[in-house]
């Protein structure tokens, strides 16, 4: 099985004269955009974790269970109305989160978001509706996927193929991600009902590919082609390309390790650094991702295999949008693990 990757900023001269088996990493380039190259959009977030756009209008959702809308620089704060009791766990709550197709005539959006019961906690995918200044949940699509401690994995998108894909953490079970009769650890693929579609890798099953660890991004390059970002276990951060039914080797490989029967990383972050790389975007053979440990918006280029850090001085970052040549990004620095400074959390624009 073919199996390839690319270590942190390693030049296109190695990749030219270096056997696969002899990539280095090296560290990644600082390119960073000065403050005033960029521009603040909405300010006082609390814990944003995705975004979305439509016409000149901004969704994005707070993991303590709101939507914000964002219009000519005006901001709403609107609830949400779950079925379920939001999880206030670490890393939990309202996380992935993308407007239907027909959004302007249907007003409803996809979403996942992590519950408790009594004595259980899950994720889930629903369907909600946004009737005035609120949105409530409307339909179950897919309940019961593993949440655990850590890694509810969260993020919702719609492929070019008009399917809904999400991406499942393992859960902090890590052995589940190669467990095929499992939600956890996996990329999910369904209709826009919620059903499972024919053409799926695995049959009568969600699972579109597998052996993921904490995944947090996708995105489609302009050929169709699916990228995703991952977490590694302290550092071995990952950029994947991703193909349907193929197994991306968690737990039993990770980073610049490779083995036969699993796919290894396009870019890592290897194991001296860590990226926590989260929102991923595609634009002119190029990946932006949204990076927390990292604190930073990193670029990796697909054709020459270079990574730089385009911004480096707001903190954590969560999520990016690109729109023609405008990218957005949210920081997180009010999710408990950052270092929040005056208006955090914000919405940020920068042209490309």
């Amino acid at each position: 099985m073919k199996k390839s990757f690319v270590g942190v900023g390693i030049t296109l001269l190695c990749l030219t004269g270096c056997s696969t088996n002899e990539i280095q990493p090296s560290t990644v380039a600082n390119n960073s955009q000065s403050i005033e190259q960029y521009k603040t959009i909405a300010t006082n977030l609390e814990a944003p974790w995705a975004i979305n756009k439509l016409g000149d209008t901004f969704y994005i959702t707070e993991r303590t269970g709101h939507i914000v809308k964002v219009e000519q620089g005006e901001m709403t704060r609107q609830a949400v109305k779950l079925e379920k009791t939001l999880s206030t766990a670490s890393e939990a709550g309202l996380l992935g989160f993308v407007l239907a197709p027909d959004f302007v005539q249907s007003n409803e959006a996809y979403a996942y978001y992590t519950y408790e019961t009594a004595s259980e906690q899950y994720n889930r995918i629903v369907v909600l509706q946004q009737e005035n200044d609120s949105w409530r949940e409307k339909r179950l699509l897919l309940d019961q996927i593993p949440s655990g401690k850590y890694h509810h994995g969260g993020r919702v998108k719609i492929g070019p193929d008009q399917k809904l894909y999400v991406t499942a953490g393992d859960a902090s079970n890590p052995q589940t991600a190669q467990d095929l009769t499992t939600l956890s650890g996996k990329i999910l693929r369904m209709n826009l009902d919620g059903s499972i579609p024919d053409d799926n890798p695995f049959p009568h099953l969600y699972v579109y590919s597998y052996g993921h660890r904490n995944q947090q991004g996708i995105t489609w390059s302009t050929d169709g082609t699916m990228y995703a970002s991952e977490h590694g276990q302290s550092a071995n951060d990952e950029i994947n390309k991703i193909e349907a039914g193929q197994n991306y080797g968690w737990p039993i490989i990770e980073g610049e390790e490779e083995q036969e029967g699993f796919i290894s990383p396009l870019f890592t972050s290897g194991s001296e650094s860590t990226w926590a790389p989260s929102g991923i975007a595609f634009y002119d053979n190029k990946l932006y991702v949204a990076a927390l440990r990292g604190t930073a918006l990193l670029e990796f280029d697909l054709k020459s295999k270079e990574v730089k850090e385009i911004v480096n001085n707001v903190g954590r970052i969560r999520d990016v949008w690109i729109e023609e040549n405008i990218l957005y990004w949210i920081t997180n620095n009010t999710d408990g693990r950052g270092t929040p400074e005056e208006k955090d959390d914000q919405l940020y624009k920068l042209e490309l």
